[in-house]
């Protein structure tokens, strides 16, 4: 085998077997072989030191009658699964006349869970195109010269390699699909158990983590990771479900090979396919998709909104069809465990379910029920350029069902919200991995982590209330003044009044339906003709005193105005003048003009009548608030409150700039034009 220490050198070794499918293979397909093959590769190596006594003591169980035999077997291989097949990857190779006959036979004797694995990826379809193409036994040949027992290639180390190697497959992936940085999973982690750390070194703790956009396993693996440093003695028990089968199939592998129960990683959507319903988690993180819309599932999760509310996961309200992020949110909250200790979640997100939807609207619904029942603790803004499949900027939220009010615990959070800008920890990287430019190190992952943790007001940490991420749209309104005039220009106007044009038409046929509009352009007319009696001249600057000169006018020749053709004539006859008095309804009160309708965001902590007087009435006068429609709402600007101010530069540097590069220009120019 070749000896490769690097990670990178083995991420090319194997991507450098991924070339020599080109031809029957186009680069997207290249992971349907490559990524079942480096599962079968690690599984192979992780049970090669008993694959003997294995096979052994399966041959005294048959003969015994016992029917299952992978209890025993397990024991044996000491993991969680084992193969009774004579074959392995070196004896594949012994026989390269039968060789796809003979992986298949090598496939079928891994005990149940770990050949579930590998037909997730759909493999037996591979084998038969591979060994078409007589590429079968020099892939075998390939995976064989590389070492992936876990003694050379730690769990952690070998999910980076799967995660790679799908980044390579999936060059143009949505952004935040497939993993997320490790060095951001330690932060989050870090985060997540930094006010328990002294909790979790008690001796027999059991403790849950679950991931519902699990991927291969990453954000498991490494909240295991650091929670068996804390605690070697800990028992961490990990749940996850992945809607990618390859991604699935790679997170429960790795569960499978670290003693994991493989079954409790389940395949499906979260939302429509929860696999894990009914069941609570300690602690939750993960890295949704980011702006992914939910439409495939929206009759599932309408109907479950409106059918269970706040019994089932969605009861605080539905974000635009576009952006699912904060159903991720509330699909975790549901599953917040409500004793003593709670639950704690750490998620990212974009910088869209910080702020969009207004007031009334499913995002603001969602995050004023998180902060109206302290349920939001904190929120971290990370560098951008960190992710390979996009560089926007992303932020960690930390959620919990049970924040510290107990000074001898930590820093007292109820009530409050913790902002961290965390935009300037990172270090640029000597090489780009897609979009990914910036990494943060290890040092300032323990700086954010200690700024979150100190809960004290600096440069990059801001406090606030609850309340303060509130506000009030109050809607302003302005009365309605109109006048009247009927001058021809006015009159030809009633032709795009819905009232009036009716009169015309019908819904009868044949010769009834055209006496109907025949008798309709006759009333039209005597409509028209009536108003052309009217004085020109006159401009009403009252609505009820035109509207009785109207009623008078058309009452003098027999016709009868029903509701909406008077509506139709004065909406007609009608203009905006400021001059002119104010339009009242039948109880006196003033009507408002829709056209100078105005909104105003009041902070939830002030009382709008108070701001109205202050902010609004001395600039106009006769507005006033229609509180029958004032709608709380919640964002959170985060960018806002970590502004700097830099002063503009003097307009005579500027105009020297610009003097500067007329005059390069002018020089530029001359040469070409050889003077």
């Amino acid at each position: 085998m070749i000896n490769l220490i690097n990670f990178q050198d083995k991420i090319n070794f194997i991507w450098s077997i991924a070339e020599l499918l080109r031809g029957p293979y186009k680069k997207e397909q290249y992971g349907d072989v490559v990524l079942p093959m480096a599962v079968l590769r690690r599984f192979d190596c992780v049970l090669a030191a008993t694959k003997e006594e294995v096979l052994k003591k399966y041959e005294t169980l048959k003969k015994s009658g016992l029917q299952n035999v992978d209890p025993v077997l397990n024991r044996i291989s000491n993991q969680e699964f084992n193969n009774t097949s004579k074959y392995d990857f070196e004896k594949l190779l012994a026989e390269p006349d039968n060789i796809s006959n003979n992986l298949r036979n090598y496939i079928n004797g891994f005990s149940k869970n770990a050949r579930e694995i590998i037909e997730y990826f759909d493999f037996d379809k591979q084998i038969t195109k591979l060994n078409d193409n007589d590429l079968l036994y020099l892939v075998i040949s390939e995976f064989n010269k590389i070492d992936l027992h876990p003694d050379a290639v730690s769990n952690t180390e070998m999910g980076y390699i799967f995660e790679e190697l799908i980044r390579r497959f999936s060059e143009h992936g949505e952004a935040g699909d497939h993993y997320t940085p490790r060095e951001v999973i330690r932060l989050m982690v870090n985060i997540l158990l930094n006010e328990d750390n002294e909790e979790l070194t008690q001796p027999g703790l059991v403790t849950t983590v679950y991931d519902c956009c699990a991927g291969t396993g990453g954000m498991l693996s490494v909240t295991e990771q650091h929670l068996k440093e804390l605690n070697p003695g800990i028992q961490v028990e990990l749940f996850g479900q992945e809607i990618n089968p390859q991604s699935f199939s790679i997170c429960k592998s790795d569960m499978l090979i670290k003693g994991q129960n493989a079954d409790n990683i389940i395949l499906g959507d979260s939302f429509t396919e929860d696999g894990h319903r009914g069941t609570t988690f300690r602690y939750m993180l993960t890295n949704p998709p980011f702006g992914v819309e939910w439409k495939k599932a929206e009759k599932f999760i309408r109907e479950e909104y409106e059918k269970d509310g706040f019994d089932g996961r969605f009861g605080a309200g539905l974000p635009r069809i576009s952006d699912g992020s904060l159903l991720f949110l509330q699909h975790l909250i549901s599953k917040m465990r409500q004793d003593e200790k709670g639950s704690r979640i750490a998620i990212i997100f974009n910088g869209s379910p910080l702020f969009t939807g207004d007031a009334g609207s499913g995002e603001s619904e969602i995050r004023r029920w998180i902060i109206e029942n302290d349920m939001l603790e904190g929120i971290i803004a990370l560098p951008d350029q960190l992710f390979y499949n996009t560089g926007i900027s992303t932020y960690i939220w930390i959620v919990t069902n049970r924040k510290n009010s107990d000074l001898m615990r930590g820093p007292v959070r109820t009530g409050e919200i913790q902002l961290v800008n965390a935009v300037d920890f990172y270090q640029k990287m000597r090489k780009s991995l897609g979009n990914k430019r910036n990494e943060i190190n290890e040092e300032q992952i323990k700086e954010i982590t200690r700024i979150y943790g100190d809960f004290k007001e600096n440069e990059y940490c801001k406090i606030f209330d609850n309340e303060d991420f509130g506000y009030q749209k109050i809607v302003v309104e302005r009365p309605l003044r109109l006048n009247f005039q009927v001058t021809e220009e006015r009159i030809n106007n009633l032709y795009n009044e819905t009232a009036f044009k009716k009169l015309a038409e019908s819904r009868k046929k044949g010769a009834a339906g055209l006496q109907e509009i025949e008798e309709g352009k006759k009333t039209q007319r005597q409509i028209i003709d009536t108003l052309q009696t009217m004085d020109a001249n006159v401009l009403y600057k009252n609505r009820d005193t035109f509207t009785k000169v109207l009623k008078k006018t058309f009452k003098a020749v027999d016709i009868n105005l029903n509701s909406p053709l008077l509506k139709a004539i004065l909406s007609a006859l009608s203009e905006k003048d400021e001059t002119a008095d104010i339009c009242v309804d039948n109880k006196g009160n003033p009507e408002p003009d829709s056209d100078l309708r105005d909104t105003e965001n009041v902070p939830l902590k002030e009382d709008i009548h108070e701001y109205f007087e202050r902010e609004v009435k001395p600039h106009i006068p006769d507005a006033w608030i229609d509180e029958s429609k004032t709608k709380i709402g919640y964002e959170i600007p985060f960018t806002r409150h970590f502004y700097k101010y830099e002063p503009l530069r003097p307009s005579e540097e500027i105009a020297k700039e610009i003097k500067e590069l007329e005059d390069s220009i002018q020089e530029k120019l001359k040469k070409v034009m050889g003077e």
